[in-house]
Parts: C-alpha cells; sequence; structure tokens
C-alpha cells in the first residue's frame, strides 16, 4: 500500500492485490476541487474501471430527478418502510438544505465519475452498502433510549430550515454525506459511527474485491475522504472470503412479528374486563369493553382527523383500533394510510415538491405524500395512547 501525493487537496492511496491496483480517491462531497480531480483522473485513461461510494437507489437519487415520482407509496405502507421513508426524506431535505447554502450539489462528484464512467464505457463499480441497511444496522445497535433520540432527531430535521453549521460542512469536506447527516439528527455515538463509518469502510473493501475480473487490472475508486484510510487497510488486509464477510456486513436481526411490550398491555386490559365480568356480570363487562373501544378507537380516529386524513381513513382509525389483539404485528395507521392514499393518490407534482414540502409543517399537510405519513404517525400515536389510557380508565373503575 502506497500513498501518492494529494492533487488540488484530494488525498490518494494506491493498494495493489490479486493483480489489481486500485486507486482511492478521497474526495470531499462539497467541493468543486473534487469535482475537477475526478474528472482529470477519468480523462487521463489510466484506468479500465471507475468505483464510487454509491449503491443503486443512491445513484438513481442523484442521476434521476424523477426517482421519487416513480416510487409505489401503497408498497412502501404494505412493506412496513414508512420509517425508513421518512429517514430518507430528511436525508434529502438536509441534501437540500446543504446545496442551496453552499451552492454546490452534495456528492457532485460521485455523480459526475457515474457519468464520466458511462460516456467513456467503463465498468462502474456501486461499492456502498444500501442506505436502508446501514440504517437498519444502525438503529439496531442503539436502545430504546438512542432509537427515540435518533427517530425524533429525524423528525426535527425534515423542518429544520436554518444553516447547516460550520463543523457539518467540515465532516462533509473531510468526506462522508451519511456521517454528517446522522451527526446532526442524532449526535455522536460509537454505535453510529461502527455502523456508518468503520464497517461502511470494510463494506467497501469487501465489494471492491468481489468486483474483480480479468477485463479491470487499475480501477479508481472514487470515496469520501474520511473512508480513505480504513478502506485501504480493509482492502489490503482482509483475507475472509468476501462473499461470506459482505454477508455479515449487511445481516440485519429480524425484528420480532410480536410486539410484547403492546401485548402485555392488552392482556393486562384483558384480564381486567375478565375480572370485571367475574365481579359484576356480563354488563359490568360490556361497560368496560366499550371503554377500550372508545378509548383506542377514538383517538385513532383523532389522530388521523389531526393528520388532515380522508373521512373514509378516519372511519377505518376508528373501527380497525379497537382490534388490536387480533392484529398485533399490523399497526393501525398503515389501515388508515391505505385507505388514504387510495382515495387521494399522490399526484406527479406532489413527488416533485416532496424535498421543498417536507421542511415545512405547511408543507407536509399540502403535500399528499408527506399528508400520508403524518396518517400513518400520527394515527398510530393516537392508538397507542388510547391503549394506555383505557388501561388506566379500566383499572380505575375497577378500584372503586
Amino acid at each position: 500500500m502506497t500513498d501518492t501525493p494529494p492533487s488540488a487537496e484530494q488525498p490518494q492511496r494506491v493498494v495493489e492485490r490479486d493483480g489489481v491496483r486500485y486507486t482511492l480517491l478521497g474526495t470531499a462531497h462539497v467541493s468543486k476541487q473534487s469535482v475537477e480531480a475526478v474528472e482529470n483522473a477519468i480523462a487521463s485513461g489510466a484506468f479500465d474501471a471507475v468505483a464510487v461510494e454509491l449503491d443503486p437507489q443512491r445513484l438513481q437519487a442523484l442521476t434521476d430527478p424523477d426517482a421519487l415520482a416513480k416510487l409505489d407509496l401503497v408498497q412502501v405502507i404494505r412493506n412496513g418502510r414508512v420509517a425508513l421513508f421518512a429517514a430518507n426524506l430528511a436525508l434529502a431535505a438536509y441534501q437540500r438544505r446543504l446545496a442551496e447554502q453552499i451552492g454546490i450539489e452534495p456528492g457532485a462528484e460521485l455523480k459526475r465519475a457515474a457519468q464520466l464512467a458511462k460516456e467513456k464505457g467503463l465498468p462502474l463499480q456501486l461499492i456502498d452498502r444500501d442506505v436502508g441497511l446501514t440504517f437498519r444496522r444502525a438503529s439496531g445497535k442503539l436502545g430504546w433510549i438512542g432509537k427515540l433520540k435518533l427517530g425524533g432527531g429525524l423528525v426535527a430535521g425534515l423542518f429544520a430550515s436554518e444553516e447547516v453549521g460550520e463543523a457539518d460542512i467540515e465532516k462533509l469536506k473531510q468526506g462522508d454525506m451519511l456521517e454528517a447527516s446522522f451527526s446532526e439528527f442524532a449526535g455522536e455515538s460509537p454505535q453510529l459511527y461502527a455502523a456508518i463509518i468503520a464497517e461502511r469502510d470494510q463494506y467497501m473493501a469487501t465489494r471492491l474485491r468481489e468486483e474483480k475480473n480479468e477485463t479491470a487490472k487499475s480501477v479508481l475508486a472514487v470515496v469520501g475522504a474520511g473512508h480513505l484510510a480504513g478502506l485501504a487497510q480493509h482492502l489490503q488486509n482482509d483475507t475472509e472470503a468476501p462473499a461470506t464477510l459482505r454477508e455479515r456486513l449487511e445481516y440485519v436481526k429480524p425484528k420480532s412479528n410480536m410486539p410484547w411490550f403492546s401485548l402485555a398491555i392488552l392482556a393486562i386490559i384483558v384480564c381486567g374486563i375478565g375480572y370485571g365480568v367475574h365481579r359484576g356480570g356480563i354488563g359490568v363487562g360490556l361497560d368496560l369493553l366499550g371503554v377500550y373501544a372508545l378509548y383506542t378507537g377514538g383517538l385513532a380516529a383523532l389522530g388521523s382527523l389531526i393528520a388532515g386524513a380522508h373521512p373514509l381513513a378516519i372511519i377505518t382509525s376508528a373501527v380497525v383500533a379497537p382490534f388490536k389483539p387480533f392484529r398485533l404485528s399490523i399497526p393501525t395507521g398503515a389501515f388508515a394510510a391505505l385507505v388514504d392514499v387510495r382515495f387521494r393518490k399522490p399526484a406527479y407534482a406532489d413527488f416533485l415538491s416532496l424535498r421543498n414540502d417536507a421542511q415545512s409543517l405547511g408543507g407536509w399537510y399540502r403535500n399528499r405524500v408527506t399528508r400520508v405519513l403524518l396518517v400513518f404517525l400520527l394515527t398510530n400515536l393516537g392508538s397507542g395512547t388510547g391503549l394506555w389510557l383505557a388501561g388506566i380508565r379500566i383499572f380505575g373503575k375497577l378500584a372503586h
């Protein structure tokens, strides 16, 4: 492994392994000089393949302005990817603020590298891990408090309008978009650093080894400068089979389909109603059951109403919420959101204005895409609050 003199403040490392010469070009994701360095390197004709710190989803977002407009919102809801979609919105809003503040699109050098590789007929290798996997692995390393902090930070990031701080811009100059984004949303933590930086160093090294072929003997890898040292080290020293290592770095512990916390509350409520029947007869039991339905259904409907849901979505919330014991793994908000999106399907213009609208509360209500997210979130909040209050009310009645 060797270092080459930095060019226009772009540090480089060269690693030779298994007959392939890898030139790792460290860039700043908010630098015109980085774009020029990429252009000069590819124009030199010294490389027969180009690798970039992108996954297919991020490449599409950079190169296709209409990528969001092709999104199937119904599938997002059905597949339980609403939280991930909201996180991507937060990241997009953050990047837009940066572009407006510093006058250059974050990741412009990666986009340019992909464009030039296509123009020159060079193989393009997408070596970064899917941002959804990174987000889920980062979240999985946090406790409940950390997850709440991360979620709250993401929500705050959606509505933030102030300029990005100098510290975060410096991180981008050092070269990692996700690190700068997550540090603004969630603060520093060793767990986030491990998933967002250290793991991705190893992942990208693994992907470079996987992409090895007989025709690509000189590869230019364009990555954020913050990844340079770790990437070079792993590329030089890792001995585990690439496929096995990648599988381990992509593994996300499956979420339990059984929400034990909600199940415990429901069990307590059911026991309370049963005790009421035992003590006062069927009339008391029906009265307590009515209290449960009123609180869960009523507050779920209130959440939908506050979110500006379609009237049928509000009715759906009220009807579905009391049946939580029969669909423990499916949130009430999913039903309400699906009904809302069926009757008020987002238009093409809603997707095009999504990044702008996501930065203000009024925009969230005006845009049909973000309003569906509000319906999902506020309906679930109402349903969960109703469950707690129903339990308290039932036991309050039994105590008298």
